[in-house]
């Protein structure tokens, strides 16, 4: 073996990923895809070639064909839910260190703050099914916090998707635990250039490969003085293989495909509908458009006159009706077919609260992996500072998804069932008060249906005012249920 066929060897092992990766990568290249949408999309061939169609023609085609982005959508509605109320940290022992305010506000050093870090975490690990989280700490040999602070050396967070994760393995402690003993990773690509990193319990090796050259320019290894590979994965949703998620387009990718390939058969459809085939011998003149001549020899056979090719494909509708039909078969699979819908649907008010609940728990789960990989973050922080981490992370457990047009229309049929000035009709009221997008302030002179309300020793009172219902709510005073006739002679306030 001479000397370039073994740097070529040396670079294909150290860009080579394991038997899971390899198994997994054109799948994630294809979620990938499926997500960017665009020219990533367009340039990756997913709309199915005719037999003999010629590459202008093809090239043609992709031109002229929309991609309706169904797997963006998706995740971004997720999104929208998860991150609408932003999750509470209590930083336990970490609280008040410089290090953590600053992490807090830009925690990759590339100006993201953690919110942002975390929204950007749950994207990818809905494409994926998963993400790597590296939480890391420069060694720049400084004795003491002073020196760090002073360098402005600090833990800092690396977002890796599972494409640029080579290699990995786990070992199972004595006590049954799975801990990260190998990983292998891309940190940089830069034109030709590849930084990949390995890192085991002890070391930290470095290797800059130039693929144009055939060479490895540089091979560093370090100590790893953290004693353990500092990486976190963040689920989408655990499947039954170690390390390897559920993507939330897993299904809805092949869908969108079909969709894409089918907007490319309305448009064929249509152009062969409205502009049909000519078919003509090779000495007949014919012109291009509507109301263009036919020049004919004079001496043609009479059974070689140009004619027309008649169209007998499917109708557009039909086309269109399948397309709407793959749209709904997405709702169904993604929870979202109440929230992504753009015209009024009829469904029952059971089967839009099932699928509200369904999304809920969906969302609920992804909240738990989110917070579990956010603990896990802070763990490895706080053994960066030579602390204990006794802090708390919560993300949102329930997602208020409901209908608000329909419970108003419901409230408002209510209210004209029940009696004026009854307690139901002035609940009712409140009910529909929530729902108005107005300050503390204004709640508090809103005028009500005048009702009874009672306290803990069964004194009674007469309520007029929003303010005065919050203020005797929260002296533990109830509605008055009584016979609104015998409290005559109540004071009025």
């Amino acid at each position: 073996m001479n000397i370039t066929q073994q740097i070529s060897s040396e670079i294909a092992q150290v860009l080579m990923g394991n038997t899971t990766y390899e198994s997994y990568d054109e799948r994630w290249r294809f979620m990938l895809e499926s997500y960017l949408g665009g020219l990533e999309y367009r340039q990756s061939g997913h709309l199915t070639r005719y037999q003999l169609e010629s590459d202008v023609e093809y090239r043609a085609r992709l031109l002229a064909t929309p991609l309706v982005n169904h797997c963006s959508s998706v995740i971004n509605v997720y999104n929208s839910f998860l991150f609408r109320t932003l999750p509470t940290r209590d930083y336990g022992t970490l609280a008040g260190m410089p290090e953590l305010m600053d992490f807090i506000e830009d925690a990759d050093f590339e100006g993201r703050n953690l919110n942002q870090f975390m929204k950007d975490v749950h994207t990818w690990s809905s494409v994926f099914g998963h993400s790597w989280i590296m939480c890391v700490k420069p060694n720049i040999g400084s004795t003491n916090r002073g020196q760090d602070q002073a360098a402005g050396v600090r833990p800092y967070l690396s977002l890796l998707t599972p494409q640029v994760v080579l290699d990995w393995s786990y070992t199972r402690l004595p006590n049954g635990a799975y801990v990260l003993d190998y990983f292998r990773y891309i940190e940089e690509i830069n034109g030709s250039v590849r930084v990949v990193k390995t890192w085991t319990p002890t070391t930290i090796q470095t290797q800059t490969v130039d693929v144009s050259k055939n060479v490895i320019s540089s091979d560093f290894m370090d100590i790893n003085q953290l004693g353990m590979i500092p990486a976190v994965i963040a689920y989408n949703k655990r499947s039954s293989y170690r390390s390897i998620g559920i993507s939330d387009i897993a299904d809805i990718a092949d869908l969108q495909r079909f969709i894409y390939n089918s907007m490319s058969e309305v448009d064929q459809s249509i152009r062969m509908n409205t502009h049909p085939s000519l078919v003509k011998t090779p000495d007949t003149s014919a012109g291009v458009g509507a109301g263009s001549l036919i020049e004919m020899p004079t001496d043609i056979d009479p059974g070689l006159k140009p004619y027309l090719l008649s169209y007998d494909g499917a109708s557009v509708d039909s086309i269109y009706t399948a397309i709407q039909q793959a749209v709904d078969d997405i709702d169904k699979m993604a929870n979202t077919g109440a929230v992504r819908a753009t015209e009024s649907r009829k469904v029952s008010g059971v089967a839009m609260q099932t699928e509200f609940e369904l999304l809920n728990a969906r969302l609920s789960e992804k909240a738990d992996n989110l917070e579990l990989a956010e603990e896990q973050i802070f763990k490895l922080f706080a053994m960066y500072m030579d602390r204990e981490w006794t802090g708390v992370i919560e993300y949102p457990g329930s997602f208020n998804i409901r209908d608000t047009a329909d419970e108003i229309t419901q409230l408002k049929i209510a209210r004209e069932t029940v009696l004026p000035g009854s307690v139901a009709a002035s609940a009712i009221d409140l009910r529909v008060l929530e729902w108005l997008d107005i300050s503390d302030e204004e709640m508090a002179l809103i005028v009500i249906e005048p009702h009874i309300m009672q306290s803990p020793q069964g004194e009674l009172r007469a309520v007029t005012t929003q303010a005065q219902h919050q203020e005797l709510s929260a002296l533990g005073w109830i509605e008055y249920n009584g016979n609104q006739g015998e409290s005559d002679g109540v004071p009025q306030s």
